[in-house]
């Protein structure tokens, strides 16, 4: 996993996911993320060098799967992902993945084109994960982001405040819940508000972890527990890693 610098949410709950996964281990390579949006300076954190240099550290640890945990494609537009997949894999042999590619596969292999967002971003950034998602051909029917950009602070939303914000972009109508954000502690309350709400409740590092089993040969549906991508999804994206 490729790690956000500021990030404090994710290794918990990856570390948790994998222990419902027998023989699955979760590593972590940080590079410097602390804020969030679309100035020149917040833009750079994610250009390639750094990301690639820490994934070079992940490969010394012969790892099957490398996975960009981290969704700043929502707002650079799915083809910036794409590439850092290509260059991770032409650098170190391994197969990657990423949060938002993941979302992207789940929405399109489930047919979930009305999505409702739920992100602790800025307005700006969120308009353009909205923009970029509907280009796609998900739109995003329903959404609330708190205005947050400062990505440490993003780990200190309360569980209560999350699962409001999935309730109210539900009322508006969607086929699922996109949480998009790695340092948003919105996976283990996925089952819950499913059980609630009757839609899936997709969160980043649950869409992450569960592209991660697929490459790696695992079956994502032995975390059906954990709602989200593993209930829905069952083996969809199994593949050679």
């Amino acid at each position: 996993m490729l790690t956000p610098s500021s990030n404090t949410v994710l290794e918990p709950l990856t570390f948790a996911m994998a222990s419902s996964a027998p023989e699955v281990t979760a590593h972590f390579s940080r590079f410097r993320v602390t804020q969030i949006g679309l100035s020149a300076a917040a833009l750079d954190q994610f250009e390639a060098g750094g990301i690639l240099a820490a994934a070079d550290l992940l490969a010394d640890a012969n790892v099957d799967v490398i996975a960009w945990n981290g969704t700043s494609a929502a707002w650079l537009g799915f083809d910036r992902d794409e590439a850092l997949c290509d260059m991770i894999t032409q650098r170190t042999g391994i197969a990657a993945c990423t949060a938002v590619l993941a979302f992207r596969e789940l929405f399109d292999a489930h047919g979930l084109k009305r999505i409702g967002l739920v992100t602790p971003y800025t307005r700006d950034v969120q308009q353009k994960i909205m923009a970029n998602w509907d280009e796609a051909g998900f739109s995003c029917t329903a959404e609330r982001h708190l205005d947050l950009s400062e990505n440490f602070s993003f780990a200190e939303v309360g569980e209560d405040q999350i699962a409001d914000m999935v309730r109210d972009v539900t009322r508006e109508g969607c086929d699922a819940v996109a949480i998009v954000c790695t340092n948003l502690n919105g996976a283990a309350l996925a089952p819950r508000l499913e059980r609630e709400l009757g839609i899936p409740v997709l969160d980043s590092i649950s869409v992450t972890f569960w592209k991660c089993m697929a490459l790696a040969g695992r079956r994502p549906a032995d975390l059906s527990d954990w709602g989200g991508p593993f209930s829905l999804a069952g083996e969809l994206g199994r593949e050679e890693a």
